[in-house]
């Protein structure tokens, strides 16, 4: 795996992280490894995204970096934004959750897909169950929006950032997507 580093950036949800590679010449643009969601504390969303990186400390971010961060902070502060242009690594990502994930980039804000929808999406019909193991393995969360996916029926699925299927509603809230997705059925 690739060095990474690391920054931490207030949102109005909280404390989120942001990993990123510096690229091998001076004519490529950093790219984002790795995005945190706020935790309980401050200090867990920064243990989450340093055992991510692999670095031991924070970094000073490069110009790139602080303009991907104030982005999401945007985003979270319901500023809605459109984050397909961003460029993030994927490459120790299994080829199926890569297709998932690319699948997953193209749900435009307030509207979700279901883990089926994505699996035919795929050309993969029947693996909802592993397209729903790809979302909640998601490096890049909000990037890759794995909020807008839900289960069948109006059953909001899981969702692995701190306060899990609430988190979901808020984010699909502050994207203006329709919120009726039952959350204890």
């Amino acid at each position: 795996m690739k060095p990474a580093f690391y920054c931490l950036f207030e949102t109005p949800l909280g404390t989120c992280g942001i990993a990123w590679r510096e690229p091998a010449d001076s004519a490529s643009r950093p790219v984002v490894t790795a995005v945190q969601l706020p935790e309980a504390a401050p200090e867990a969303t920064e243990s989450r995204i340093a055992r991510k990186s692999s670095a031991n400390r924070p970094s000073l971010p490069p110009p790139e970096i602080v303009a991907i961060a104030e982005r999401i902070r945007r985003h979270l502060g319901g500023e809605v934004q459109d984050f397909r242009s961003v460029a993030v690594d994927l490459s120790d990502v299994a080829p199926f959750f890569r297709q998932v994930y690319e699948a997953a980039r193209e749900i435009p804000p307030g509207q979700t897909r279901t883990y089926g929808e994505i699996a035919k999406a795929v050309g993969q019909p029947n693996a909802a169950q592993e397209v729903g193991q790809a979302m909640a393995k998601n490096p890049v969360p909000i990037l890759i929006p794995c909020h807008r996916v839900a289960a069948a029926g109006g059953k909001p699925g899981g969702f692995s950032a701190h306060g899990g299927r609430s988190t979901k509603s808020k984010l699909l809230a502050l994207e203006g997507a329709p919120v009726n997705l039952r959350l204890f059925s």
